[in-house]
């Protein structure tokens, strides 16, 4: 198994920036990619950003492309979620989960086996 720990989350006004940062532990060699996922209020959990635990390749969806970045520190099996210029509509809860399935892909929410206990994000305008 893997645990997750987010932390990071907060409130902060439109044009803000937080760091959201996500700790694994457990079976952290298992890990292929982690990913940042969403969901606002009423709203199905979204794809954010991947990265990737070896190459470090990275993925972004659309509306997070350019604000947002995602990096990682192997040695303390942690991944971060750099959030700069923040909108309204960025509010969520945020999780991070570790994909440990191969050959599936990585922007779906049933793709994943481990989840954080999510941190929330409000962005006020």
């Amino acid at each position: 198994q893997v645990q997750l720990v987010e932390s990071g989350g907060g409130l902060v006004q439109a044009g803000g920036s937080l760091r959201l940062s996500c700790a694994a532990s457990g079976r952290t060699l298992s890990i292929i990619d982690i990913t940042w996922f969403r969901q606002a209020p009423g709203k199905e959990r979204q794809f954010v950003a991947s990265i990737s635990m070896s190459g470090g390749d990275t993925v972004y969806a659309d509306s997070v492309k350019g604000r947002f970045t995602i990096s990682r520190d192997n040695r303390k099996n942690t991944v971060y979620l750099q959030m700069n210029s923040l909108k309204p509509e960025d509010t969520a809860v945020y999780y991070c989960a570790p994909r440990t399935r191969p050959y599936v892909s990585r922007y779906l929410v049933g793709n994943y086996d481990y989840w954080g206990q999510g941190t929330q994000v409000t962005v006020s305008s």
